[in-house]
C-alpha cells in the first residue's frame, strides 16, 4: 500500500513529510534499497518537508510525548495535521505513516477519511521512518548541528524523571522482590544445610541428632572443626551458640568423645569448614532479609502486616502484583489467591472449589477447628481486603486498624469454638478510628467543649442538636405522610370520576337502544 505523508515525532516538534517517490514494496528488502535509505542524497529525493510545528519548550515537549505514549491525540498535534495535510474526501483517501500504533487509532477516529499505516503494519513505512530518524537533522533546514541530539538527551532525561516520580511511592515493589529473594534463600539454605550435614556427618554423625536447627548446626561445625580437639573448656562457647543451653553443649562434647565418625584429611576438613562458613553467612543474610521485609511491610502495609503477618501479607502483595491490585480484589478473590490451579481444576471437573489459598499459611487457619476453617478463611479474607484498602489509600501509615481487625478474627474464632459473642464491627472500627485520630493529633469531635456546655438547666449542646434533628425528621415524616395521603385522595377522586363517566356512558347507550326499539 502506498504512503502519501509521514509524521515524524521529533524531540523539537512535529514534522510532516510528503512522500514524492513511492518505494518499491516488492523489492523493499533488497540490499540496494536498504542502502538507499541510509544515503542522504537518495533519501532526500524520496521525501519532502511540508511543515514543522516546533514545541514551545521542554514542558510542552514532555506533555506531547506523554500523550503519544498513551495514544492521546493532543490539540497541538490535531492542529498540525489539519494545517499540513490536504483535506481528504470520500473518493480521495490520504495515507499517513507514523510510528506509534496507539496514536494511529486516535488519529483515525478524529480524521475518518485519513488512513494510517504504522511501522508494525507496513515495511515501507518502517524503512521511511528509519530514514527520517537518521537524516532528520539535515532534512530540516533551520536546525543547527547537534540540536537534535541535545533535544533527545534533555527530553529523555525529563521523560525518565517523570516516570520515576510517577512511581516514587510504589514501595511495594521492594516487598515483591524481597519475598521472592527470601523464598529462594530458604531453598538454597535448606539445600546447603543438607549437604553440610552429609559432609560433616562422616566425621561427626551424632551432631545431627543433637543440634536440629540448621543455623545453629553450621555455627557449631565452625566452632568444633576437628572433634578430637574438643575439651570441657569449650562448653561455654558451644552453649553461647545453642541459646545458652549448657546441657546441649555438654551432650555435644560427650558425643564427640565416643563418636563413631572417621577422621577427615586436612584438605577435606578445609573444604567442609569453608562450606559451613558459607552456610552460616547465608543464614545471617536470611535473618537480615527477613528483618528488612518486616520493616518494609510496616511502612507500606502496616495494617495487613498486623493482621496476617509480614510473610503472608508480602506473599499476597506479590501474587496480586502490587498493593493497589490487591486492594481492588474482592474478598472472594483474596480468599483463593494462590490456589488458581486447584480452582480451575475444580471448575473443569465440577468438583469442590478450594476454600483458601495463601491465607492458609496464616496462624488463624491453623488454630481453627476443621469444621470452621472455611468460615474463618472467608472472614479473614474479608478483613485482609479491608486492611489492604486502608493501607493503599491512607496517607498516614498506621497499624491501629490492622490490630483491631486481628482482634475481630480472634474473637470470631473464639465464637465458633465457645460461643462467646464478638464485639460489633461498628464499635471496633470507631474505636480504631478514634485511636488513629488521637495519634495524628485530631481531637475527637464528640469530646469537645461545645458538646458539654449546658444551654439551660442541664440541657447540653449535644442534646439540643439531637432534639433539633429529631424534630426535623418528624417534619419530614409528616410531609411524606401528607404527600402519600394527597396521592391517595387524588387516586380515589380519579377512580370516582372514571366510575361516574362509565355510568353516564352506560345510561346513554341504554337510552339509544330504547329509542331504536
Amino acid at each position: 500500500m502506498s504512503v502519501d505523508y509521514l509524521l515524524h515525532e521529533s524531540p523539537i516538534g512535529y514534522a510532516v513529510f510528503k512522500v514524492i517517490l513511492q518505494p518499491d514494496t516488492i523489492g523493499n528488502r533488497l540490499a540496494e534499497v536498504q542502502k538507499a535509505v541510509q544515503d542522504l542524497d537518495k533519501f532526500g529525493k524520496t521525501v519532502e518537508l511540508v511543515g514543522l510545528a516546533p514545541f514551545q519548550g521542554t514542558q510542552d515537549a514532555l506533555q506531547e510525548i506523554n500523550d503519544i505514549s498513551e495514544g492521546i491525540l493532543s490539540d497541538f498535534l490535531r492542529a498540525t495535521l489539519e494545517t499540513n495535510l490536504p483535506k481528504a474526501g470520500k473518493k480521495k483517501t490520504i495515507t499517513l505513516g507514523l510510528s506509534e500504533s496507539n496514536l494511529a487509532g486516535s488519529i483515525k477516529a478524529a480524521f475518518p477519511n485519513l488512513a494510517c499505516e504504522t511501522a508494525q503494519t507496513s515495511e515501507v513505512v518502517s524503512d521511511l521512518l528509519r530514514g527520517l530518524r537518521q537524516h532528520s537533522g539535515k532534512l530540516i533546514k533551520k536546525l543547527q548541528p547537534g540540536d537534535i541530539d541535545r533535544s533527545i538527551l534533555g527530553l529523555g532525561h525529563a521523560y525518565s524523571r517523570a516516570k520515576v516520580k510517577f512511581s516514587v511511592n510504589k514501595q511495594d515493589n521492594h516487598i515483591i522482590q524481597a519475598i521472592a529473594t527470601l523464598d529462594q534463600v530458604d531453598k538454597d539454605l535448606n539445600q546447603f544445610c543438607m549437604r553440610l550435614r552429609e559432609n560433616y556427618g562422616w566425621h561427626f554423625p551424632e551432631l545431627s541428632k543433637i543440634v536440629q536447627s540448621n543455623d545453629q548446626y553450621a555455627k557449631v561445625v565452625l566452632e568444633i572443626g576437628d572433634k578430637s580437639r574438643l575439651t570441657d573448656d569449650d562448653t561455654h562457647d558451644l552453649a553461647a551458640i545453642v541459646d545458652d543451653d549448657e546441657a546441649v553443649a555438654t551432650a555435644i562434647i560427650k558425643a564427640a568423645r565416643t563418636s563413631m565418625g572417621r577422621d577427615l584429611s586436612e584438605a577435606d576438613m578445609e573444604i567442609v569448614m569453608a562450606f559451613a562458613k558459607r552456610t552460616a553467612s547465608l543464614a545471617a543474610y536470611r535473618r537480615q532479609l527477613s528483618n528488612y521485609l518486616g520493616s518494609r511491610m510496616n511502612q507500606v502495609a502496616p495494617n495487613l502486616a498486623a493482621l496476617i503477618g509480614d510473610t503472608v501479607g508480602a506473599r499476597l502483595i506479590s501474587k496480586a502484583g502490587s498493593l493497589t491490585n490487591l486492594s481492588k480484589y474482592p474478598a472472594s478473590t483474596v480468599q483463593i489467591l494462590g490456589a488458581e490451579k486447584a480452582l480451575f481444576r475444580a471448575l473443569k471437573t465440577k468438583g469442590n472449589t478450594p476454600k483458601y489459598g495463601l491465607i492458609y499459611h496464616s496462624s488463624f487457619i491453623g488454630k481453627t477447628g476443621a469444621k470452621s476453617k472455611g468460615r474463618i478463611s472467608r472472614f479473614l479474607a474479608n478483613k485482609c481486603s479491608i486492611a489492604s484498602r486502608i493501607d493503599n489509600f491512607s496517607e498516614t501509615p498506621t497499624s491501629k486498624f490492622g490490630e483491631a481487625l486481628k482482634r475481630q478474627v480472634e474473637e470470631r474464632i473464639e465464637f465458633y469454638s465457645s460461643g462467646a459473642p464478638p464485639a460489633k464491627n461498628a464499635a471496633v472500627m470507631q474505636a480504631a478510628m478514634n485511636a488513629v485520630m488521637t495519634d495524628i493529633g485530631i481531637p475527637d469531635p464528640t469530646a469537645t467543649a461545645t458538646e458539654d456546655v449546658e444551654m439551660a438547666d442541664g440541657v447540653t449542646a449535644g442534646a439540643t442538636e439531637q432534639a433539633r434533628r429529631e424534630k426535623k425528621e418528624k417534619k419530614e415524616k409528616k410531609k411524606d405522610k401528607k404527600s402519600k395521603g394527597d396521592d391517595a385522595v387524588s387516586e380515589k377522586k380519579s377512580k370516582k370520576e372514571k366510575k361516574r363517566k362509565a355510568d353516564d356512558d352506560d345510561g346513554e347507550s341504554k337510552k339509544k337502544k330504547k329509542s331504536k326499539a
